[in-house]
């Protein structure tokens, strides 16, 4: 008899990965980019959290910085 095991090796987030995820948040209307980078928490499981929360603090992110400091500008080609 053989067992099937879910893998449980966490996934690692890059800041790219991170940033995408709040951009497609923000575009979603599901936050703002007003609001502190820690309001991802509430959409990321919690398991995962921990390795967006120490690639952040690589990068010098702070969770009460804005999402908007995290996405950066954007560039638009025509408004």
């Amino acid at each position: 008899m053989s067992v099937n095991t879910v893998s449980t090796t966490p996934v690692q987030y890059s800041l790219d990965v991170i940033k995408e995820e709040a951009r497609r948040f923000v575009l979603k209307g599901v936050i703002s980019r007003q609001q502190p980078i820690y309001t991802l928490c509430q959409y990321i499981p919690a398991r995962e959290w921990a390795w967006i929360e120490s690639e952040l603090e690589k990068n010098n992110f702070l969770l009460r910085d804005r999402i908007g400091d995290l996405m950066g500008h954007e560039e638009w080609e025509n408004d």
